[in-house]
């Protein structure tokens, strides 16, 4: 969640379709865990249906190095192991 968090605000409909599978409990869970540890920012838009995007906060752009390097590894070690990379997953380097 913090990867995809990392490269953009995300809809909560969204995340399901950067995570095939995820059950709505855990992501509901994973979401308030990481909001109360104060790396994730809810926001409620006021419309019809409402909107609920999520973002990172200060404290969680601050593990954004930390993202990108593990990006790195896990890309590095995909082609060692000769393991298809997924198109989404590209690691930032700002």
């Amino acid at each position: 969640m913090l990867f995809f968090l990392s490269q953009k605000s995300v809809r909560t409909k969204e995340f399901y379709e950067l995570i095939p599978g995820i059950t709505q409990k855990v992501l509901t869970d994973q979401l308030k865990q990481l909001e109360r540890d104060g790396l994730v920012r809810r926001e409620i838009f006021k419309e019809v249906p409402p909107k609920v995007e999520y973002s990172l906060t200060d404290l969680g752009r601050s593990f954004v190095p930390v993202l990108n390097t593990m990006c790195e590894w896990g890309n590095k070690y995909a082609i060692i192991k000769g393991i298809d990379k997924d198109p989404q997953i590209y690691c930032d380097h700002n």
